[in-house]
């Protein structure tokens, strides 16, 4: 006999607790306690807030970041013990390293697309995730389960994009394909980056602010084989920066700031005494 599959309803709600999951891990959201960008001039060292070592950008565009560090410093970069001076290599090169500062507390090295580092510092014991509460969340609604269109760009479109601490400062980011559905009989097109091998659709909505997150919230989703793409709003989930102030994220673009209120994903993060965390 074979079991029934899982319902839409199921389905949310392990979608629910994933989340809850992965926001609490020692290098989820909520541990996040520094992004350390390294502004100074190659060779040029510099400490960072909260850890041990001397730090610098390398000379002639070199990948990578160096660590001075002393044995007692107690650093440990790719399972060994750092004592004199080393490479650490970034998030975006083949091998990354890792990092451990001492019990829970560890960082990576990342890079932006203009090539400048910066050094993320996690902590599994940091207020956040001691004062973290749960996130916040409409019940599952199929009526926010919508079927666009999806029609692809060939060689994408570029769309600027603004960043939440970039003081007004425009990324270009690169749109994949056009998105169109109806709501209320009204037209809507949207753009969503291409992140990984689904796409990201960054959004507001007459929520923002109000009964959800103010900056707006992302979607994840990928196109179907029929040459459309589901928008299930149901698992439309937080920012990074809604949990931590140490993160940077993209606002919405005009096309995806819509008028009407989406009732459905997740709403806000929430303390231990059922407030706001932030």
């Amino acid at each position: 006999m074979t079991e029934n599959p899982p319902t839409a309803e199921e389905l949310y709600a392990t979608f629910r607790e994933r989340r809850n999951q992965a926001v609490t891990t020692p290098q989820g959201n909520l541990a996040l306690t520094n992004t350390a960008w390294f502004y100074g001039l190659p060779g040029v060292e510099e400490q960072v807030w909260g850890v041990p070592g001397w730090w610098s950008t390398r000379e002639g565009d070199q990948p990578g970041i160096s660590l001075r560090a002393e044995a007692s410093d107690g650093i440990i970069v790719d399972d060994q013990l750092v004592e004199g001076t080393i490479v650490v290599r970034a998030k975006n090169d083949e091998n990354p390293s890792s990092i451990v500062f001492g019990e829970g507390v560890t960082g990576f090295v990342i890079a932006n697309e203009e090539g400048r580092y910066a050094l993320r510092v996690w902590n599994a014991q940091s207020e956040d995730l001691k004062n973290f509460g749960g996130i916040d969340a409409y019940a599952y609604n199929p009526a926010w389960v919508i079927q666009a269109t999806f029609t692809p760009i060939e060689g994408g479109r570029a769309v600027g994009v603004d960043h939440l601490k970039d003081e007004g400062k425009t990324r270009e980011k690169i749109i994949p394909a056009d998105i169109a559905f109806a709501h209320d009989g009204v037209d809507y097109s949207v753009a969503a980056f291409q992140e990984g091998r689904a796409l990201l659709l960054v959004f507001a909505d007459a929520t923002s602010g109000e009964s959800t997150y103010s900056v707006g919230r992302f979607l994840m989703c990928t196109p179907n084989s029929d040459g459309t793409i589901t928008l299930d709003f149901n698992r439309a989930y937080l920012p990074p920066c809604a949990f931590n102030h140490n993160f940077n994220c993209p606002m919405p673009p005009e096309a995806n700031r819509f008028t009407f209120a989406i009732e459905a994903g997740e709403k806000n993060v929430l303390n231990r005494e059922g407030g706001l965390l932030h």
